[in-house]
């Protein structure tokens, strides 16, 4: 019985570190998306009046989904480490961006401030591979 009772003590506090853990950093803004097996988040911050969001590139753009505060100037960081596929060629048709991603780094795109309820497509050079981001 003492050694039941203590594996329930043990499983309830890993719960209650695992909670608090996850609770305990300083969010401004951030963007869920919910890839079926667990749940990224994005970062998204506003630093000296604009919005900086980062996404990982490598075999698609992680999180694809991004919800962003609209009406402010925003920076869309794209960090790259070892990206060798087509999500380094980086496309934002409605901007007229086109680039080649380095394979490890982080390139930056300034996007205007955008309006509510407007939505800023990306893709990979060959279409396959899709980054939303929801004013």
């Amino acid at each position: 019985m003492k050694q039941k009772t203590t594996i329930i003590l043990a499983l309830v506090l890993v719960v209650m570190l695992i909670f608090f853990a996850s609770n305990s950093r300083p969010k401004l803004i951030t963007s869920t998306v919910d890839t079926g097996s667990d749940t990224k988040v994005a970062s998204v911050q506003i630093i000296d009046g604009k919005q900086i969001i980062e996404v990982t590139a490598r075999g698609g753009y992680n999180p694809k989904d991004i919800y962003a505060k609209a009406g402010v100037p925003t920076i869309l960081r794209m960090k790259t480490s070892g990206t060798f596929d087509c999500s380094s060629a980086f496309v934002i048709p409605s901007l007229n961006i086109e680039k080649m991603l380095p394979p490890t780094g982080v390139t930056d795109f300034e996007i205007p401030a955008q309006t509510s309820s407007s939505t800023i497509y990306g893709t990979c050079g060959m279409g396959m591979y899709r980054l939303q981001i929801n004013f």
